[in-house]
């Protein structure tokens, strides 16, 4: 039993690459002939050949009839492998019989991982040098490319806004550190490796894109908005439903001044995309609203005298002339549609839109012309009495007379208010990232 283990345990100390006996046959013919002195110049000619390259000095060669046969160790099985390729090589090899196996002697492994290292470390501080002049290539031409792009001109000259002249600048500081990548690279004859790095950065910014694609869409959206501006500072705007008055195009986002004095940010992917209705890029406005007159009352005195009142009002434009036409029959009612034409820049809107109902309600109640509120007819089981005693009550209604002409109402001022647009001002002053140029290039 003691003999047994003792077997199992040599044979599990064995290298790690145990000898494998096999015969392995060159391809090509067998020579006929083979004699002793063509096996001693084939031993010689192997010999000779593994004397020349390191790691095979402990292997040891014979040859009988042209079959080689190979011994001793080896320090891994890439060097065994080589051996066999090398000795099959031979011309007049008929077979190799391979009994190399790789050493397990701890320095004969270490000694070439050692040797690697070292020539790694040597090789390194040969190349500082070189790698020191292409990394002073590399910084000198990105510090030039730096300088240039904190020059103002000719960037704020061919730019329309800070913005796109930020944008150029960076182009222009991302074209200079290329430069001077590729020149490195070339100085350390590796200009193959640009197109991997440049590969690398292509996907990495392709799933940077995916991540942020928000971001870059409204960042896009800036640029553009900032190069085509479909509105200027102070300009009554109308975006998504939110209006206000325009205080400043950011990168992020237009801000705009509601009339009850909120701020209102909306990114600009949003404005770029949306609807946008500009109040203030035609000073001429026109306002309008309807009003309801009695069914059987004269329709087209009605609407007379409503035109007239609106011609009446001093704000009132000439030019186009206010209109008023009957819009629909409605219930109870007649609608009056009334609209007018005012000048923004001289007239309020919401106030002169104001007065010119009051003024048309006025005119048609002082000429008897009622404005008859909803109507709506009920339904009772007693409807024959209920229908005598409405008919009585019809006829004994009496009609509408003209009502006295009221007092004259107080001076409404109608004049241009310019609260929201002073306050606007002062948010301007107040902060300096802006996009909407001077002299801006409208849509």
């Amino acid at each position: 039993m003691f003999r047994l283990f003792a077997i199992l345990l040599l044979l599990s100390a064995t290298p790690l690459a145990a000898q494998t006996g096999e015969e392995t046959a060159p391809s090509g013919p067998i020579a006929v002939e083979a004699d002793a002195g063509t096996d001693s110049a084939i031993a010689t000619k192997i010999r000779g050949i593994l004397t020349q390259i390191d790691g095979f000095g402990q292997v040891r060669v014979s040859v009988s009839s042209g079959v080689v046969t190979l011994s001793g160790n080896v320090r891994s099985s890439a060097e065994l492998e080589e051996l066999e390729a090398l000795v099959t090589r031979v011309e007049g090899v008929a077979a190799i019989r391979n009994q190399v196996a790789e050493t397990t002697d701890l320095s004969e492994r270490l000694t070439p991982v050692v040797d690697r290292f070292q020539n790694r470390v040597d090789t390194t501080i040969a190349f500082l040098p070189l790698l020191a002049v292409a990394f002073l290539a590399f910084l000198a031409i990105t510090i030039l490319g730096f300088f240039l792009a904190a020059r103002s001109f000719p960037f704020n000259r061919i730019a329309p806004n800070a913005f796109i002249a930020d944008i150029y600048r960076q182009i222009l500081r991302i074209a200079f550190a290329i430069a001077g990548l590729v020149i490195a690279l070339d100085i350390l004859d590796a200009t193959a490796l640009l197109g991997t790095i440049l590969g690398a950065a292509g996907i990495i910014g392709l799933a940077i894109g995916f991540a942020v694609k928000d971001t870059v869409e409204n960042f896009i959206a800036s640029i553009m908005l900032s190069i085509r501006q479909p509105f200027e500072p102070n300009d009554v705007v109308e975006i998504e439903g939110d209006i206000g008055n325009v205080i400043r195009l950011t990168s992020r986002a237009t801000v705009l001044l509601s009339p009850d004095g909120n701020h209102i940010r909306i990114p600009n992917s949003l404005v770029f995309k949306s609807r946008i209705v500009n109040y203030t890029r035609n000073a001429e406005r026109r306002f309008d609203f309807t009003l309801g007159i009695d069914a059987d009352a004269d329709i087209a005195a009605a609407r007379d005298t409503a035109q007239a009142a609106l011609e009446s009002l001093p704000f009132v434009l000439s030019a186009p002339a206010p209109a008023t036409w009957v819009q629909d029959v409605g219930d109870s009612n007649v609608l009056l549609f009334l609209a007018g034409w005012i000048d923004q820049r001289e007239t309020d809107f919401a106030r002169a839109r104001g007065e010119a109902i009051r003024t048309a309600k006025s005119a048609l109640e002082t000429a008897g012309f009622g404005l008859p509120e909803p109507i709506y007819r009920l339904r009772f089981d007693d409807a024959r009495a209920l229908l005598t005693a409405t008919e009585t009550d019809r006829q004994s209604t009496p009609a509408p007379q003209p009502r006295p002409a009221p007092a004259p109402a107080a001076a409404v001022q109608t004049e241009k208010d310019d609260t929201i647009e002073k306050l606007v001002e002062e948010e301007r002053e107040t902060t300096e990232d802006d996009l909407l140029s001077k002299q801006p290039r409208l849509e």
